[in-house]
């Protein structure tokens, strides 16, 4: 896996919560190491739903602080903002007119979010055309991703073998990684789902910058069942297992070892969240540094956009020059 180009985008939609950090960011930071790292803040895809532009800019700069707080160095990787690199724009336009139309009506992630809202754009049809164009901007080999995305994924790989099919080699297609433990870390109170924003209710979701006492709070109610078995089995005992994943996540250890030492629930969430707001601690205390001083985090992003644009430029060129358009 060593010096492999690496890719991820991750949307400005807030703060991020637990099972952001445990199932992508933390894989970010273990992928610069050792790796050319590339991670996109996608405020391009943050726009497929109607947002308050205050809010994007505020999101947008606040999410690379706690990226920067987590661990990304940004001397060790390429940190910026999508919209601050026009190639992604530029070649997404290329990857729609090479993707089909029942390939993105496919595309579960559209339904879902089609359903939750009465203005349905465009954009939030088409933005797995503009996903595929962020992967294989950069010549990326590997994509850290959960596996509620290994669907877009394959479709950047389809539609990269597609356009190399047509007008010549012109990408490197992508391969995907997805974390063994906490890819999926699901609702603290409705252990069949997964942690997410959009929940009902915030009684299961945990925020990386969230208050210590109200994470012990949330931890303490979570979810098991009427049994008094500590054990990890997904299916029959969802809360248990999403505890121990959790925990496996922060400390390293597989979940199955971690049942073995635990005869009482309580006990399991009581150390589970203190393992918890350990791992989270120093992040939050670097984030308040760095919230001290936003243009040295608007300075980092603009630095990385630099770098980036010339990456992207070479890919871009080489795509439309295959694709028949005149030299500019």
């Amino acid at each position: 896996m060593t010096n492999q180009r690496v890719f991820s985008g991750i949307q400005p939609s807030g703060d991020p919560h637990l099972g952001n950090y445990l199932g992508a960011i933390q894989n970010y930071v273990h992928y610069q190491d050792g790796n050319d790292a590339v991670y996109c803040i996608v405020d391009l895809h943050a726009v497929t739903t109607q947002r308050d532009p205050e809010a994007l800019r505020t999101d947008t700069l606040r999410l690379a602080q706690v990226l920067i707080a987590s661990g990304l160095d940004p001397e060790n990787c390429i940190l910026f903002a999508q919209s601050h690199v026009p190639q992604h724009a530029q070649l997404g336009w290329l990857m729609q007119a090479t993707t089909s139309f029942g390939e993105l009506n496919r595309m579960t992630q559209f339904k879902d979010k089609g359903d939750r809202t009465e203005f349905v754009s465009s954009a939030l049809f088409s933005y797995p055309a503009l996903q595929a164009a962020d992967i294989l901007l950069y010549d990326t080999n590997i994509v850290p991703v959960g596996d509620d995305q290994r669907q877009h994924l394959e479709l950047s790989r389809d539609v990269a073998q597609r356009f190399n099919s047509r007008y010549g080699d012109t990408f490197v297609i992508p391969e995907h990684v997805i974390p063994p433990v906490a890819a999926r870390v699901m609702d603290l109170q409705r252990p069949e789902d997964k942690m997410s924003k959009t929940a009902e209710a915030d009684n299961g979701l945990v925020m990386m910058l969230e208050d210590p006492k109200s994470i012990e709070k949330k931890f303490k109610r979570a979810v098991t069942d009427s049994e008094d078995e500590v054990r990890f089995d997904p299916e029959h005992k969802a809360g248990v297992s999403n505890l121990l994943s959790i925990l496996s996540a922060v400390t390293g250890e597989t979940p199955t070892d971690l049942a073995e030492r635990y005869t009482q629930y309580g006990r399991l969430k009581v150390d589970t969240a203190e393992a918890v707001i350990e791992r989270l601690r120093p992040i939050q205390e670097r984030f308040a540094e760095l919230s001290s001083d936003p243009g040295e985090t608007a300075r980092v992003l603009s630095a990385g956009a630099v770098k980036a644009r010339e990456i992207a430029e070479d890919v871009y060129s080489r795509a439309r020059s295959n694709m028949g358009f005149l030299p500019v």
